[in-house]
């Protein structure tokens, strides 16, 4: 047992390789050829608790800490990293800010709905020209009478076009009282008029996630549709990507986990030279530096989880998770798939979909290069 873990957090880390093996495993490659994201199987997940990890029981979540939020990520991930990703966007992106910055009732209103499986809900910074640059968001709102009136729009948001969406918490720039733009974040159901989305298809990694782009013509919300404060949507949004980011590492190591076991049991079944590979001490060392680099960012990673459950700074904890743990991700899948060789290279090999998978890991909720931004400024220069 990880010394960072209890014996609950072990029993649940089981429960959830259960269910991903025996829900997830078996149509994985299908979902992820067929690019399909699957309502059936969020359901179940939903079921299963693992929409609302962290939510107290008293809005239906389950009221686990979050190193079992993580867990749960990073066994999901083990698996595949779609169902992965749905349930890190909803539960980081979606979830996360109506609870810490919504009023008690938009927490009623929202959150039960939320933690069933039965609805997701999305969460809209990156546009056109916005992304690692937050404050260059082009999405504006204005109040008109007793509602805000909406105009933008949003880019490669995960959980905004599919069937369950619910809704989506967007950041808009509106103006205070002396007309100059003010961030804010802004609570926007789905069906509402002027409010539209649709999925982007063609995606290298993720297949099976739902990623969309959402506009807003003239879409008009109510005044109180406002999440926090006017004027802190931008720090409400960046507090909410640190513990976001705690999830993309848990994406990171999960898959370099499972790319890990893949290549390991292969090399101990193929023979060349009448043995197997992994008598090779060439393959050897690669095996021993991808265990070494796993090991660490867990190690990393849970240390983070652990500041963040006892109310301490994790900010530059988490940008560390998260920039080495995919990094590793991406130095273990592009070495289990040396090991595979040329049977790595077709769909029929789930190595192949891992080492697509990947790849978003050092771009989604800061790029490699802008977390070593944040780690600088955390170290004061």
């Amino acid at each position: 047992m990880h010394p960072l873990l209890s014996e609950a957090h072990e029993a649940y880390r089981l429960k959830v390789r259960k269910f991903a093996e025996e829900e997830i495993a078996p149509v994985a490659a299908q979902l992820d050829e067929e690019e399909r994201f699957s309502p059936e199987l969020t359901r179940k997940m939903g079921k299963a608790g693992f929409l609302g990890i962290n939510i107290p029981t008293q809005f239906g979540g389950q009221g686990l800490d979050t190193l079992s939020y993580i867990i749960a990520v990073e066994e999901l991930s083990r698996v595949d990293g779609s169902q992965a990703a749905t349930v890190a966007a909803h539960n980081s992106l979606g979830l996360a800010p109506v609870f810490e910055f919504g009023t008690e009732e938009q927490k009623q209103k929202y959150l039960p709905k939320l933690t069933t499986g039965e609805h997701l809900w999305a969460f809209g910074l990156t546009e056109v020209n916005a992304g690692s640059d937050a404050k260059g968001v082009e999405t504006k709102a204005k109040m008109v009478g007793n509602d805000w009136l909406i105009n933008g729009s949003k880019r490669y948001i995960t959980n905004v076009s599919n069937e369950l969406t619910l809704g989506i918490t967007i950041l808009a720039m509106t103006p205070d009282e002396n007309n100059l733009d003010i961030p804010t974040t802004l609570l926007v159901e789905n069906g509402t008029p002027g409010f539209e989305s649709k999925p982007m298809k063609g995606k290298m990694m993720w297949r099976a996630s739902d990623t969309g782009k959402a506009t807003f013509n003239d879409c008009r919300v109510p005044l109180n549709n406002v999440l926090g404060q006017p004027g802190y949507g931008l720090k409400n949004m960046l507090k909410t990507l640190d513990s976001g980011r705690l999830s993309i590492a848990a994406m990171g190591l999960g898959l370099a986990q499972g790319a890990f076991e893949m290549a390991l049991k292969y090399a101990k079944k193929r023979t060349q030279f009448n043995q197997p590979i992994s008598k090779n001490q060439a393959i050897q060392f690669k095996l021993a530096d991808m265990a070494m680099k796993i090991e660490l960012a867990r190690n990393t990673l849970y240390n983070a989880c652990k500041l963040k459950d006892q109310g301490l700074p994790f900010g530059k904890e988490a940008a560390m998770s998260k920039l080495y743990a995919s990094e590793v991700a991406k130095e273990v899948a592009d070495e289990a798939l040396q090991i595979f060789s040329g049977a790595g290279l077709f769909k029929n090999n789930p190595i192949e979909r891992f080492y697509r998978d990947q790849r978003i890991l050092q771009i989604g909720e800061g790029t490699s290069e802008i977390l070593r931004m944040v780690i600088a400024r955390h170290l004061g220069v």
